[in-house]
Parts: structure tokens; C-alpha cells; sequence
């Protein structure tokens, strides 16, 4: 068994063990541990395909800020996870079906299959002859499919407009700052001059 062979089951392995920690961990904080190490062991396997900019990628995005903000919103948020298991039971068949669908699409996925000679794009190959793996995919992804980046970039901003509107709240009693009303005072309404008597207070 060669060196790249055991690192692939290594990594393998622990990907997959990691991964069903994830789902089977009772503290949220620990099944966060869980799934950055099935981040780092899914990276390797990227660098063992050669595909060194994905596994950065995935390490720099997915575990230095996707799972880190994961880590301290579950441990900075007092969830009572108790009562959010009380209504499991009545969505149990809804996501069951759900999860019948995605294990469909995984199967037909997996199995090769194609729904038409136009729907899936010809392969890339290997990248060019003095150029890396880096270079190639930023050459086919900025020139081949940079409408396909530009509408990805499209749907992440139209997600975020909608997680900033659905978090926005009114809150009543806060003092909200007026620019325009900052902007317009002048010395005359801003300030006052007193003269108070020996003893006594400047009324406010």
C-alpha cells in the first residue's frame, strides 16, 4: 500500500466518522468540533486530488469563518434544545420525504447518469502544461463561466438582503441617530450661555 492509498482511507475514514458525529452528538458545541475536523479531512482529500486551491479554500472559508461563527453562535445563544425536540415528532414524515428526495438525487448523482446530452458541462481535464491548478481554474472560471460566477455572486447578495430583512426588528423606546438634524445644528441651538449665582445649579 502506497503512502497516497493509506492517506486516502485515512482521511476517508475519519471524514466519514466525523461527519456521523456530527449528526449523532447531543452538545450543538461539540457536533461544531465535530464537523471542522470533517472540514480539515475533506481538504486533505482535495490536496490529494490536486486540487490544492479547493482544500484552502475550504479550510480558510469553511472552518476559519463558517464554523467558527457556527462555534460562537451556539455557544454565545441560550437555546433550550429540549423544546425544540418536543415538535419533532410531528415533522418526522415531512422530513423523512425530504430526505427520500435528496438520497434520490445522491444515488442518481453518483450512478453517472445525465438528464440530456446538453445539461452537463464537458469535463475540463487537467490543467495545461506550465500552468497550475490555481491558474486553470481561475483562466475557465473568469472567462468560460463568469456569468454562471456572476449569478452565484447575484444569489449570495439577494440571501443576504433577505437574512438583514428578516432580522430587522423595530424596536420601541431607542434613539436612533438623525443625520440630517445633526447636520443642521448650529451654535445658536446647540449651546447656552449662563451665568448662575453663587451657590446655585444650572437648570438643564
Amino acid at each position: 500500500m502506497t503512502t497516497a492509498v493509506f492517506a486516502f482511507y485515512l482521511f476517508a475514514t475519519v471524514l466519514l466518522v466525523s461527519a456521523v458525529l456530527v449528526i449523532t452528538a447531543r452538545n450543538p458545541v461539540h457536533s461544531v468540533l465535530w464537523l471542522i475536523v470533517s472540514f480539515f479531512n475533506a481538504a486533505g482529500l482535495f490536496v490529494l486530488l490536486g486540487a490544492e486551491f479547493l482544500a484552502m479554500l475550504l479550510v480558510i472559508v469553511y472552518v476559519g469563518a463558517v464554523a467558527v461563527l457556527f462555534l460562537f453562535v451556539v455557544m454565545m445563544l441560550d437555546v433550550d434544545f429540549a423544546t425544540l425536540r418536543s415538535g419533532m415528532g410531528r415533522y418526522l414524515p415531512f422530513g423523512l420525504a425530504v430526505a427520500g428526495v435528496i438520497l434520490g438525487e445522491i444515488l442518481l448523482a453518483t450512478s453517472g447518469w445525465l438528464g440530456g446530452a446538453g445539461v452537463a458541462f464537458p469535463g475540463l481535464g487537467v490543467p495545461p502544461d506550465g500552468m497550475s491548478n490555481t491558474q486553470w481554474i481561475g483562466s475557465q472560471l473568469y472567462t468560460r463561466y463568469v456569468f454562471i460566477f456572476a449569478n452565484s455572486g447575484l444569489v449570495l447578495l439577494v440571501s443576504m438582503i433577505g437574512a438583514i430583512v428578516l432580522t430587522h426588528r423595530q424596536r420601541l423606546g431607542t434613539k436612533r441617530q438623525d443625520v440630517a438634524a445633526q447636520v443642521a445644528r448650529t451654535p445658536a441651538n446647540a449651546t447656552r450661555t449662563t451665568q448662575p449665582a453663587l451657590g446655585q445649579g444650572v437648570e438643564l
